[in-house]
């Protein structure tokens, strides 16, 4: 019995009576039941005079020697062996209870009492679970991606994004939303594949940007793993596509794509939108889809994109925004509380409304037909279809081990936030769109 055992003193000396008894009747059996039973009697005789001491790591447990069974209960001058003195035992351990009895009462506790099992008490599971669930919330409530200036914190995620091979698992080459028609959103998103969606919003977006001439450059602004500048590729096989980004991985596994699909017009670069290296008036179409939640400075974004376009060249923007905040209709604390969390969660610096970019493209003062739009109705499906293809297909997540389980819950956390942002009108998919006046001659 360890010497920590929760017993009471009374148990004690009950089983330490019982124990001696037994050992007694069998010791006349072997040498080595001998031995045994003693060194469980010792131990038992010794709990009660511990119960006083606050109980030791480790008992410390040493064997009775016995030559024979003849004096197997007599010390060697004939007396009575006191570790088998039944009656001296009884009369200890009757002391030892008296005086912890009287301690107990002098410091006013009660004896030690057997706890209930942690593990069946419906009190302590309910606790333990509410505890447990206001932790994960703390947890997946507190932003883990916070955009920091001057340290390229959109690339860095990228790059970490790119090299798991998840989001490409899952989205496909296009890492943007997919577009749903109203047919498709009766019969049920989830009948439509997900990654096809999101070719058929690069299909939609084209004919919604209405560019009139067949371009000879395009510029994809902010090209992920460039999976809309190769279908620009393959759609204008006789037009110069150049995808931009700030992440390298992203570059690397673009010009992978295109090398095996025998693309040939297309190249990829590492570069900062807000500051492009191309000259004035040098791009005929300008393409940037889901690029500007990401900018620092949405005037820059825009007037950069305004400057490299040709005269007669179309610009065609898609992208997250917020709702108009008018003095009518100012933005809640709620609305400013979740606008945080979608900002700091996926390194956003900040969102504004589509109208406020259809503001600062009539504001270059060389844009004409300038128009926006919202598409939240036929993109909205995309934030909760984008969850349901993990939940049927879960296996490239769970071979990823914990950390990318960690990051795919948050992901998950994130996506839904989204998906109630743009459903209850906090959120809108901007679309905007305009086209650079002719030179004046």
């Amino acid at each position: 019995l360890p010497v920590h055992s929760p017993f009471t003193p009374k148990h004690l000396s009950k089983m330490t009576s019982h124990a001696c008894m037994n050992v007694h009747r069998q010791s006349l059996s072997s040498n080595r039941a001998l031995s045994s039973r003693g060194r469980h009697t010792s131990l038992a005789s010794n709990v009660a005079c511990k119960r006083m001491a606050p109980p030791s790591k480790h008992a410390s447990f040493a064997p009775v020697a016995a030559s024979s069974r003849e004096n197997a209960g007599r010390t060697q001058s004939g007396e009575v062996n006191p570790l088998y003195d039944i009656a001296s035992i009884r009369a200890e351990n009757q002391q030892k209870q008296a005086e912890l009895k009287t301690t107990t009462q002098v410091a006013g506790t009660c004896p030690p009492q057997t706890p209930k099992s942690m593990l069946t008490n419906p009190a302590a599971i309910a606790v333990g679970l509410t505890l447990a669930a206001a932790g994960t919330k703390y947890i997946l409530d507190k932003p883990s991606r916070t955009y920091q200036p001057g340290e390229n914190t959109v690339g860095k995620e990228y790059n970490d994004w790119t090299d798991e091979g998840v989001l490409e698992y899952y989205w496909g080459e296009h890492i943007h939303l997919g577009y749903y028609t109203d047919e498709e959103l009766a019969a049920g998103y989830k009948k439509k594949d997900f990654i096809d969606a999101k070719k058929d919003f690069v299909f939609e977006m084209l004919k919604w940007a209405d560019v009139q001439n067949s371009p000879k450059t395009i510029l994809d602004c902010g090209c992920g793993i460039g999976g809309t500048s190769r279908l620009l590729a393959k759609q204008f096989p006789d037009a110069k596509v150049i995808g931009i980004t700030l992440s390298d991985s992203q570059v690397r596994r673009g010009t992978e794509l295109a090398k095996e699909q025998g693309i040939t017009n297309i190249e990829f670069r590492v570069m900062n939108a807000l500051e492009m290296e191309f000259e004035d008036n040098s791009i005929d179409f300008v393409w940037a889809c889901e690029s500007g939640e990401h900018m620092p400075d949405k005037s820059a974004y825009v007037n950069e994109m305004v400057r490299v376009l040709k005269p007669g060249g179309n610009l065609a923007i898609a992208t997250w925004c917020q709702r108009e905040e008018t003095p009518e209709t100012p933005l809640t604390e709620e609305d400013n509380e979740n606008l945080q969390f979608l900002y700091d969660e996926w390194a956003h610096p900040y969102f504004i409304s589509f109208e406020e970019y259809a503001r600062i493209m009539e504001a270059t003062g060389t844009m004409e037909k300038v128009s926006g739009e919202d598409w939240v109705k036929n993109t909205l499906a995309s934030w909760r279809h984008s969850i349901w293809v993990g939940v049927y297909d879960p296996w490239p997540v769970v071979f990823k081990g914990p950390w990318v389980w960690y990051k795919t819950v948050r992901e998950i956390v994130t996506l839904e936030r989204m998906h109630r942002a743009f459903d209850r009108g906090l959120m809108t998919y901007g679309m905007i769109k305009g086209t650079k006046k002719a030179a004046e001659l």
